[in-house]
């Protein structure tokens, strides 16, 4: 039997001295962290910090860093070191190291997600959302096996045309609400009601598949749109370099008012200067109230392009919680609500924390 001797060597020791006014620790932080399975980059951000999305800062990551970033195992160890008066990082990470000759078997090990997974998962390919009526072109279902008119898994079906090279697994959609931006009224896109899947089993115009799986009814002239190609955990959560704001558009999950692990959608996208992992604070939209006191003063004109009318007062804005940005669009982004200090609400408004 061959002997294995388990050593930590110190991958990176990234030195940051870190002011009280910019990064701020947690009270009870712990002086070191073991990862575990289950674990989140966000949830083990704060248990050093206060502010989980300044992690970037704290090892001093840079725009390429933050987009493909180390990944971090369950057994490493997030070490924080004082010694120096400064707050700094290491990480440590278990290796085996064998006997000369002996060819190493790397364990095999999933790093941990920056979120959790089962909760956005289903909103990496539902709710879609689709620009400039892509859905008008996508390949739609133009019959079923016995002239069905609900398909359910095992029904097979006849697609217009599919080319050879397209893959073998798809989602089947169908147009769905408008969202427009709140302040504009301007058509940002449309979403697109997720169906079920198919997997095609031959090729051709017309083409034929199996349905696979069935979340709703599904019927001639609903749409196929390529599957997701699957979870991505490697964004880190981070602050946007600029000022961002917008609104919240739609809660899901059939609530009314959004909490922790609630998914959400906004008129902010990629043109707008949006990406995933970008960390948005959440601010209660002013309410317009009465002025329970106002008295006309008729000596002063009345401005007909005001918003506000003369004895309305907009409170303003109250921060109530942070959102992480999952997946992105041109207009429209999905963010999940990672704290909160009061409900969420549609138009809520979002910007940079």
């Amino acid at each position: 039997m061959f002997r294995s001797i388990i050593t930590l060597l110190s991958l990176s020791c990234l030195c940051l001295s870190v002011h009280a006014d910019e990064i701020k620790l947690q009270k009870n932080h712990p002086e070191r962290y073991v990862v575990k399975k289950g674990d989140t980059l966000w949830g083990i951000s704060g248990k050093f910090l206060k502010d989980p999305w300044q992690w970037p800062k704290v090892w001093k990551m840079n725009r390429t860093e933050i987009k493909n970033p180390h990944l971090i195992y369950p057994g490493d160890v997030v070490v924080l070191d004082t010694s120096n008066g400064s707050p700094e990082f290491k990480l440590l990470r278990q290796t085996v190291t064998l006997e000369p000759g002996v060819v190493e078997e790397p364990l095999e090990k999933e790093a941990i997600y920056t979120i959790p997974p089962n909760i956005i998962g289903p909103f990496l390919s539902q709710p879609l959302l689709i620009e400039n009526d892509e859905l008008d072109t996508a390949p739609r279902i133009i019959g079923a096996q016995d002239n069905r008119l609900i398909l359910s898994p095992g029904t097979r079906i006849y697609i217009n045309n599919l080319e050879e090279a397209d893959k073998t697994f798809w989602n089947i959609y169908r147009p769905g609400d408008v969202l427009k931006d709140p302040d504009t009224n301007e058509v940002l896109g449309t979403e697109a009601i997720y169906l079920g899947d198919t997997r095609i089993t031959k090729f051709g115009n017309p083409a034929s598949g199996n349905i696979v799986k069935a979340k709703e009814e599904i019927f001639t002239k609903d749409r196929l749109v390529v599957a997701s190609e699957g979870f991505k955990e490697s964004f880190i959560p981070h602050a946007p370099e600029s000022e961002v704001k917008g609104r919240i558009l739609r809660i899901y999950g059939g609530v009314a008012e959004a909490g922790p692990e609630t998914v959400v959608s906004i008129n902010l996208g990629s043109k707008d200067g949006v990406e995933d992992g970008h960390v948005l604070a959440v601010s209660r939209h002013g309410r317009i109230i009465k002025d329970p006191e106002y008295k006309e003063d008729k000596s002063k004109p009345v401005d007909k392009k005001a918003k506000l009318k003369p004895d309305e007062v907009q409170l303003p804005d109250e921060r109530v919680g942070l959102v992480m940005v999952f997946r992105t669009f041109d207009r429209v982004s999905y963010g999940l609500i990672m704290q909160t200090s009061d409900a969420i609400y549609t138009l809520d408004t979002v910007h940079t924390p």
